[in-house]
């Protein structure tokens, strides 16, 4: 029997991923680096400074900028993305989240957030779903970022569960790999990423229930 779930936020509770990209290809082209969408897989699921590093070094200016630097250039992106998302509202939630979380807490069943995002308090209250989670991971607190399992443990730790009686949910493969390192059932939510080792593959949370999933 499961007790909790652990759901990432971007790509599961809602879509970000657009806002992100338009605003870390705003900070590329501005230092002299292309950047695709497809290269944008890449920085689905992990957090703000690794994403700078990848495109820094997807442009070989690795070593082009101080640590202080590349702080700015990350806080720039972060200002610029929270611009876009000012234009958040509940209709952006992912077709059959608020069904979903309104029957977990009709159920009583504990409901986490482990996103890499520091921005997810925000985006959860513009969503109107802040009050739907009984936990935020903040990432400033961690020491690793996915794939290493340490927010889903920490999301467990939250909600007074063990890994092992909560269901995660999750649309990156860096944060599914997290998932399983923490020992919980992985349940993956494709949105054009091919996902590998999830326990259940889903298009939408109208795929499933919270019954279906207790039982796991």
């Amino acid at each position: 029997m499961k007790k909790g779930f652990v759901f990432d936020l971007d790509g599961v509770i809602t879509d970000t991923a657009k806002f992100h990209y338009l605003a870390w290809k705003d900070l590329a082209d501005e230092i002299g680096i292309e950047i695709d969408l497809k290269f944008n897989e890449q920085l689905k699921g992990i957090s703000r400074m690794d994403s700078l590093e990848r495109i820094l070094a997807y442009g070989n200016k690795s070593d082009a900028f101080t640590t202080e630097q590349k702080e700015a250039l990350a806080e720039k992106k972060n200002t610029h993305y929270v611009e876009l998302l000012q234009d958040l509202t509940p209709d952006d939630l992912l077709p059959g989240v608020q069904e979903f979380l309104n029957d977990a807490k009709a159920q009583n069943v504990p409901c986490a957030i482990a996103s890499a995002s520091k921005n997810a308090p925000f985006i959860l209250e513009k969503l109107g779903v802040q009050d739907a989670f009984d936990a935020i991971v903040d990432p400033a607190t961690l020491t690793k970022g996915k794939p290493d399992p340490e927010i889903f443990v920490r999301a467990a730790e939250a909600i007074n569960i063990t890994p092992a009686e909560a269901v995660g949910f999750e649309d990156a493969q860096a944060g599914l790999d997290g998932i399983k390192a923490a020992g919980m059932y992985a349940v993956g939510v494709y949105s054009g990423e091919e996902l590998h080792g999830a326990d259940l593959i889903v298009h939408h949370l109208t795929d499933i229930s919270v019954a279906e999933l207790l039982q796991k």
